[in-house]
């Protein structure tokens, strides 16, 4: 553990009085603390998704983006995820950072993002990443590696031109109706601060660790 890591945890407990009222500005902030204490990837987090049948599924993924909408993040609309969200699109994301003793739990519903805004970001990645979610039909079965180096070198040699956004690929958004901050404490009294989205705005509880 850092220096700078050590000092962000000396600093006060956190508490339902002096937490910010909305809960993204509280988000950024930690997400700065995350970043200058060199949290291994601070953007990777939990998405958890359900069937229409409510049988769960969880997998890591990165967020690229928040905004008064929510937690933007980019995938395969034909993934397991994609098809998931697709008939339930109820959802959770987990932000871990073990380093700092913190965790961020979100819950809420997902839609897409603009077609536009997603053509923008696609265009932004590097070109093998482009390239990579061009020839790959993420969750479903293929013959072995072999077949997706063979279709990844065959895109190489075309023209940048060529290699647009997938239509199957795209942006999502996490709109909350709850977000928690969990802060680690000794003897495990920890601290749980939880945001509920009311009609007239953020309603902040404590709840027991």
């Amino acid at each position: 553990m850092n220096d700078k890591t050590i000092k962000l945890l000396s600093s006060p407990l956190l508490d339902e009085n002096n937490v910010k009222l909305n809960p993204f500005d509280q988000f950024e902030i930690w997400m700065q603390d995350a970043t200058k204490a060199k949290v291994f990837v601070p953007t990777a987090m939990t998405l958890a998704t359900s069937t229409k049948e409510g049988k769960p599924s969880a997998r890591i993924v990165l967020l690229k983006k928040v905004d008064e909408r929510g937690f933007i993040f980019f995938t395969n609309y034909q993934s397991k995820k994609g098809k998931q969200l697709s008939v339930n699109p109820n959802a959770a994301l987990v932000f871990h950072w073990k380093e700092l003793e913190r965790q961020i739990r979100i819950e809420g519903s997902v839609r897409k993002i603009l077609l536009q805004e997603s053509d923008e970001y696609f265009n932004s990645r590097p070109l093998l990443s482009r390239i990579s979610s061009i020839i790959s039909p993420q969750s479903e079965i293929v013959p072995d590696r072999n077949w997706l180096v063979k279709h990844f070198k065959e895109k190489e040699f075309e023209s940048i031109d060529r290699l647009v956004r997938p239509q199957n690929w795209g942006g999502y958004c996490l709109k909350p109706t709850a977000i928690e901050f969990w802060q680690g404490g000794i003897n495990r009294l920890h601290d749980r601060i939880l945001y509920k989205k009311q009609k007239s705005g953020w309603k902040i509880v404590r709840l027991a660790p």
